[in-house]
């Protein structure tokens, strides 16, 4: 009767986070006027110009999962020998159900569900340092762009500007020394009764040396190269007349605002059209096209992975090994 019990629940829990999906899915595609306008704004370019982009995009999109499921194998190697299709299948299930979840918090359980049961609240920690990695490079370059932001736009008071400076210096600062001292982190959380414990899961992120840590941050970085182009790909095809540096630089801050944020994936665009607006109107006023860039890759990036990842749900046991 249990083993009927876990099966009838294995089904239920993968058609509800399949129908959630399709719901948001289309809820949200469905009514976006930005991803119209795009269509629209288009249609004054060359096929060849339009379709090379897009296909470009597309392409830089799953270079980005892969750099991210060579990340994952990697941060996963202390726990178990995991191949990389099996990572490229516990990325994509993790973006289905990051999409239906705030924060991105179901992404966490995607994953782990790749690995043995007796390894998945390790894995949470595991994939906490990869996070921490790639957020790391997102406030470091974010934080770099921002005070040049400030410079040439806002024309601050040298007093106010020294503090944005000194701000960003010790945020840059803090989150370098924690990430390749990470075992400062695992000290402090050791200090803390209740969970001293725990240290058997959460210990796992004091295993990673520095070389390992630095080889896990060239991955993200490589990782925030790859989907910072693709802005600049899809904006020079509408907007050609804005020069790289400039685009680029809205691009950093439009990252650094949007990672400390909540929100949920499916509902992120609009705050993030938001932001992507009142950024780039110092440099355009074309307001409308950079909503539309910034919706289309919502759309490629990762609409059409939670898509695929879709397809990797069906196959997961819950309650044991999905080998």
């Amino acid at each position: 009767m249990a083993r009927i019990a876990r099966k009838t629940i294995n089904y239920l829990l993968k058609f509800g986070v399949l129908l959630l999906t399709v719901w948001f899915v289309y809820r949200h595609v469905n009514n976006n006027k930005n991803l119209e306008q795009f269509l629209a704004g288009i249609h004054r370019i060359s096929k060849t110009q339009v379709y090379t982009a897009l296909i470009a995009v597309t392409v830089m999109m799953l270079f980005n999962w892969l750099l991210e499921a060579f990340k994952w194998k990697f941060l996963t190697r202390l726990l178990e020998k995991m191949h990389l299709w099996k990572a490229v299948e516990a990325v994509f299930c993790g973006l289905t159900m990051a999409v239906i979840t705030p924060n991105r918090i179901g992404e966490y359980g995607g994953r782990i569900l790749y690995l043995p049961v007796r390894k998945r609240v390790h894995g949470i920690f595991a994939m906490a340092v990869g996070s921490f990695s790639q957020n790391t490079v997102t406030n470091v370059v974010g934080a770099l762009s921002m005070v040049y932001f400030v410079h040439v736009y806002l024309h601050l008071n040298p007093l106010m500007f020294f503090g944005i400076v000194a701000a960003a210096g010790i945020l840059i600062s803090l989150m370098l020394l924690f990430y390749f001292r990470i075992r400062w982190l695992v000290f402090l959380l050791d200090k803390i009764k209740f969970l001293q414990k725990y240290h058997r899961f959460f210990g796992i992120m004091a295993k990673y040396n520095f070389r390992q840590l630095a080889y896990i941050m060239l991955l993200s970085l490589a990782r925030f190269t790859v989907f910072s182009s693709q802005y600049y790909i899809l904006i020079h095809i509408l907007l050609p007349d804005l020069k790289l540096i400039p685009v680029m630089l809205m691009v950093f801050n439009l990252f650094f605002i949007q990672s400390a944020i909540p929100s949920l994936d499916l509902l992120d665009f609009g705050v993030r059209n938001f932001i992507a607006s009142y950024l780039f109107s110092f440099i355009t006023t074309q307001s409308v096209a950079i909503m539309a860039c910034v919706s289309c890759i919502w759309l490629i990036n990762l609409i059409i992975p939670a898509i695929l990842g879709s397809v990797f749900v069906l196959k997961l046991n819950f309650f044991g090994n999905n080998n």
